[in-house]
């Protein structure tokens, strides 16, 4: 893999700034964006007089704590547009969620927004080892999806030139890797590994293809993921963090040079970890859940929006600003079984230790009598797919499940291709328990 150490002048000053600039910028910035969104958003305005709150009273950081949270359900009872804080004629974009569990949640952006989105973009790409005139090959979805337009934008701001071929598709996305020869691709970790194996199908060696580094996010992954794919490719692949709620893509990026988490892009969003259970603020170092709040959003400023996503902040390494641990799943993405937690990062874990299995799975969860049930399926690797091989492969996985894991799991091993392949974020989990 190549050396992509940080050359003279690509940092931002921002980015080296003392602790103590930082903060003051954020304390400047956090002050007008509570402002803003106390007069501008009629939702803001009853949110905070509803619980006792004025923007007055943040005299510190630590006084955010004051203020009430925001969630995924505030945003959808407010469906389409009840929670931005400029007229119509100000927007410049609108991007939504799927809305495949209930209302889409509905963001919308300034031409400010858009420079500040694409300028935290730039950084995240300039982190992972990009430089201008790089070709991406931009295989996040287009459309309402924040990704594709996302890194589209911050990747051409910086002066690169971007591939824009979006997800699925598979065949073409490794025709197109193989005859444009892009540096860095973007892409969800899971459909990387679909490329993988159109890769493999044709013969082609992934070790042999002009990609030195990609940049994996839109949903958890673990480092044995990560191990798996820089083998296979010889590449860097390193990892993105964002949501739309907060602004899309680029809200932190792991450094290339040291793959040691997530740097937050702290001069324009606020991070804080509490307790899901109680909301209380956690000091950095402890697992809990990432909450966020916009500093700099003009169009739809957020407050301590809870992201449900569990994580930890760390001092800064490669960069000034703190750093958040690779997330390790959702609250909503738990799996309660018999009284175990799991997630589905931890069974990708034991899945990578099993030399016969490929890193393709599903989670089904079913009930027997009054017992909940989990499968996982997942598939023989092209080279061990005799029912001998299989069937020892199933225990093995069971067997790490149950000793790392502490729950009983069933496995299925199937033959190769069989299991749901994800063309943009995958589907983990399965739900087939009674609705009662």
């Amino acid at each position: 893999m190549e050396d992509l150490q940080p050359k003279p002048g690509d940092l931002s000053p921002i980015e080296t700034a003392s602790r103590d600039e930082i903060s003051a910028l954020q304390l400047k910035r956090m002050k007008h964006s509570l402002q803003h969104a106390y007069n501008n958003s009629p939702f803001y305005q009853q949110h905070f007089k509803d619980n006792g709150v004025h923007p007055d009273d943040l005299n510190t950081l630590s006084d955010l704590s004051k203020f009430p949270f925001t969630n995924k359900q505030d945003l959808r009872s407010t469906y389409p547009f009840g929670m931005f804080a400029v007229p119509q004629k100000e927007l410049r974009r609108i991007h939504a969620s799927s809305g495949t569990t209930g209302k889409p949640t509905v963001v919308g952006y300034t031409q400010n927004d858009l420079d500040i989105w694409a300028e935290v973009v730039g950084r995240s790409i300039t982190a992972a080892g990009g430089r201008a005139g790089d070709m991406i090959h931009n295989a996040y979805g287009y459309g309402l999806f924040t990704g594709g337009l996302g890194i589209h934008d911050g990747a051409e701001r910086m002066g690169c030139t971007v591939v824009p071929i979006s997800g699925g598709m598979t065949e073409r996305q490794v025709t197109i890797i193989d005859d444009f020869k892009p540096r860095i691709i973007t892409v969800t970790p899971s459909y990387i590994l679909s490329v993988l194996d159109e890769f493999n199908a044709r013969g082609i060696d992934p070790k042999d293809t002009s990609l030195a580094v990609g940049i994996f996010g839109a949903e958890p992954w673990t480092n044995a993921m990560r191990q798996e794919i820089e083998q296979a490719f010889d590449m860097h692949a390193v990892d993105i963090y964002g949501l739309s709620e907060v602004i899309g893509p680029g809200v932190s990026m792991e450094c290339v040079e040291t793959k040691d988490g997530l740097h937050i892009w702290e001069d324009h969003f606020y991070p804080e970890i509490i307790n899901p259970e109680t909301g209380e603020v956690l000091p950095d170092g402890e697992q809990g859940e990432l909450v966020f709040t916009s500093l700099t959003k003009e169009a739809m400023p957020i407050i301590r929006y809870r992201t449900r996503d569990l994580t930890k902040l760390l001092p800064g390494t490669a960069r000034s600003m703190r750093r958040m641990e690779k997330v390790t799943g959702r609250s909503d993405d738990m799996i309660i079984l018999r009284g175990v937690n799991v997630f589905p990062t931890q069974i990708e874990e034991q899945l990578f230790k099993c030399e016969s299995l490929a890193p393709h799975f599903q989670i089904e969860l079913t009930r027997d009598g009054r017992l909940d049930v989990m499968t996982v399926h997942v598939e023989a690797a092209a080279d061990s797919a005799d029912s001998t091989t299989r069937e020892a492969a199933a225990a093995e996985l069971t067997g790490h499940i149950k000793d790392v894991i502490g729950v009983s799991s069933k496995v299925n091993v199937t033959e190769p291709g069989k299991v749901e392949r994800s063309l943009g974020k995958a589907r983990r989990v399965v739900d087939n328990r009674p609705k009662t």
